[in-house]
Parts: C-alpha cells; structure tokens; sequence
C-alpha cells in the first residue's frame, strides 16, 4: 500500500510552478530567460504534466502519482538536455554555436525545478497494510 504525504506533493508542485517563472537562463544582451522564454512547448507541456498531478492529488490516488512523479522526473531531465542541445546547436554554423554555447549560462531556476521534482518523488512511499484484528471475548 502506498502512502502519500500531501505536504510533500503540494511543496513539490508549488516549487515546480514557481521555477516555470524563475530565470532558466541567463543570455548576453536580452538577460534572463525563464521556462517559457527558452522554449514555449517545454513550458506547456511541465504545466500539463503539473495539472495532471494536480487532478490524481485531488481522487488521491497514490499509485497514480507515484507515476506521474516519475513522470515529471524523466521530463525533467529531458527539459535540460533539450535546452542544453538547443543553446549548443543554435545556428547551423559551428563557430557560432560555439561561441553561444560558452555565453549561454544556467540560473539557479533549475535548482528550484529540481527540488520541487525531489520533493514530487518523495511524497509517496511503501506502507504496511492496517488490518483490523478484532478482540477476543
């Protein structure tokens, strides 16, 4: 059986909505970028796995969101990879993806984004099974 601690998911879904509004990256003349700035899809598709999250947290299914937290975990790390390759591989030119790759810096919203997933992941964990014993006369 598992047990959800909601503390923990509300925490975890509450800091991956704040890090969506965070600085993701930091580019030379524009300035800080957040989630939706970098890349609109990735940031639809972190609030619908969040919205998903949400609805399974609120029919408080366990299982379900244990999943969705793993879920959430994987885009995660693809969320990074992408926005990495994409700062790497801007242009088709390799000099200039070079020198835009050694510009383009990381902010600490992805720090934030990664301790509301930590906190997503663990909100559930394995319990024992309460049985009832009935007493004896």
């Amino acid at each position: 059986m598992l047990i959800l601690n909601k503390f923990r998911a509300y925490l975890g879904i509450l800091l991956c909505v704040i890090a969506s509004f965070c600085p993701m990256l930091k580019v030379p003349i524009k300035g800080n970028w957040n989630l939706y700035q970098s890349d609109a899809r990735l940031f639809i598709i972190t609030y619908a796995i969040l919205a998903v999250a949400i609805l399974i947290l609120f029919i408080r299914k366990a299982g379900a969101f244990r999943f969705i937290s793993f879920v959430m975990a994987i885009w995660y790390v693809l969320a990074v990879v992408a926005v990495y390759f994409t700062a790497n591989n801007y242009t088709k030119y390799g000099f200039a993806n070079k020198l835009i790759g050694k510009v383009v810096h990381f902010q600490w919203g992805w720090i934030v984004f990664l301790v509301g997933v930590i906190f997503l992941l663990f909100s559930t964990k394995r319990g024992e099974k309460l049985t009832e014993q009935t007493p004896k006369p």
